[in-house]
């Protein structure tokens, strides 16, 4: 009820007598469900309070909901506003748009219209991505970065894979890597190279297309490992407060830095992949590959600390959810959020400003422990050895000790 979330008996007035009247009670039970503290609740009915006075002013009513919110908002962006002044303000255009949500929720308002999307646009891209789902075993994520890529192909050299020729797909791929640095530029490849493959085996175009597209000049095991020092890792799982957040900051900190989880895999880490009595934990990786890893103590503690002091009784059987209303399960951007965020609060400058830098930093730390290249392999479960033989450089010490001077150059 309206009364248990909004102690103003003048606003509760307001509110009953707007437009908003007929679904304002269960609206103020649906943000306490949905996990929005009281001091927030109340501060979103007041909000709402200021653009339902508004509606009922300018000749609106709860028919015209919708149409109402547009005027309001088009109102507020060309109008000025006096400061302090009463009437709505752009806190209670995000009110009503929750209302709206709410309603939407209850079907007492249409869905929003979805815009299609590039599958529904390009029947082949829908066609694509079920391939490589099924045969290549490709996540969503990957997936959905290859089809960004893939429909600006199709709106440059048409939907008809029998018109396309070497010089069309090279001259694409060309300019749309003209954008980025090597890495970005190698997906480009990668992508059309893929959809070329796919295209080839169903019969759509002739086999081996793929080949018509070189790939950008780099060099195996060229570079070094970007990655953290044991320090700052130390640094940044010591940063989080022993809050609700923070017991969940600190136990996703130490599954990326400890077990070298990617990011989505800690996203969707779940209840039923944490085997508490055998000390193992599930990990669903790339091509959906499930695998066992050894849980450590450290890590272990952190979780428990987190699902019985931090976490909110959301019904998901995600492990990791949002802390703060709408309660929902993290995503693999949430994940990236968090690190960013400790890299902020500790003023680490990372080489990577996301949750891969953690992975790389766990790579060389077990290395420079004494792990054998097989082991570290094994824990970030690579598929091949080239793979973990990148992180064999990292001893900086020792390689500055056998390296070999150049030919007619002074030794360093």
């Amino acid at each position: 009820m309206l009364d248990e979330h909004l102690k103003s008996p003048v606003t509760q007035q307001r509110l009953r007598s707007g437009v908003a009247a007929g679904h304002i009670d269960d609206f103020a039970d649906w943000l306490h469900r949905h996990g929005y503290e009281p001091v927030t609740i109340d501060g979103v009915l007041r909000s709402l309070a200021g653009w339902t006075d508004w509606m009922r002013q300018a000749g609106f009513t709860a028919q015209s909901l919708l149409a109402g919110f547009d005027a309001c908002k088009a109102e507020l962006e060309t109008g000025r506003r006096v400061r302090y002044g009463r009437g709505p303000n752009r806190k209670s255009l995000a009110s009503a748009a929750l209302f709206i949500r709410f309603l939407r929720e209850r079907s007492v308002l249409p869905p929003l219209a979805v815009p299609p999307s590039a599958a529904d646009l390009w029947p082949l891209l829908g066609a694509f991505r079920s391939w490589m789902r099924q045969h290549r075993g490709l996540t969503e994520t990957t997936l959905d970065v290859y089809q960004a890529i893939l429909a600006e192909l199709l709106a440059v050299c048409g939907s008809d894979p029998h018109a396309y020729t070497a010089e069309s797909l090279r001259g694409f791929v060309l300019e749309r890597a003209r954008r980025h640095g090597l890495w970005r530029a190698k997906t480009v490849v990668v992508a059309v190279r893929a959809l070329l493959r796919f295209l080839g085996a169903t019969g759509q175009c002739p086999a081996g297309m793929q080949h018509a597209i070189p790939g950008f000049a780099s060099w195996q095991l060229a570079t070094v490992p970007r990655f953290l020092v044991a320090e700052d890792v130390e640094r940044l799982i010591a940063s989080c407060p022993a809050e609700a957040a923070g017991l969940r900051d600190k136990a996703v900190l130490l599954l990326l830095a400890r077990l070298g989880l990617r990011a989505g895999e800690v996203a969707g880490l779940k209840f039923t992949d944490i085997d508490w009595t055998q000390g193992l934990l599930t990990v669903s990786g790339k091509g959906r590959r499930q695998e066992r890893l050894p849980l450590s103590q450290e890590v272990g503690d952190a979780l428990l600390c987190y699902l019985r002091q931090g976490r909110p009784p959301l019904r998901t059987p995600a492990v990791f959810t949002s802390v703060i209303a709408p309660l929902r399960p993290l995503t693999r951007a949430g994940v990236t959020h968090i690190v960013r965020a400790a890299l902020r609060r500790t003023g680490i400058k990372a080489p990577i400003n996301g949750a891969h830098v953690l992975r790389h930093s766990a790579a060389t730390a077990m290395l420079r422990q004494g792990a054998s290249l097989a082991g570290v392999g094994a824990v970030l479960r690579h598929r091949s050895p080239r793979t973990t033989a990148h992180y064999a450089k990292v001893d900086f010490g020792l390689l500055a000790e056998i390296a070999q001077p150049w030919p007619e150059a002074p030794s360093c």
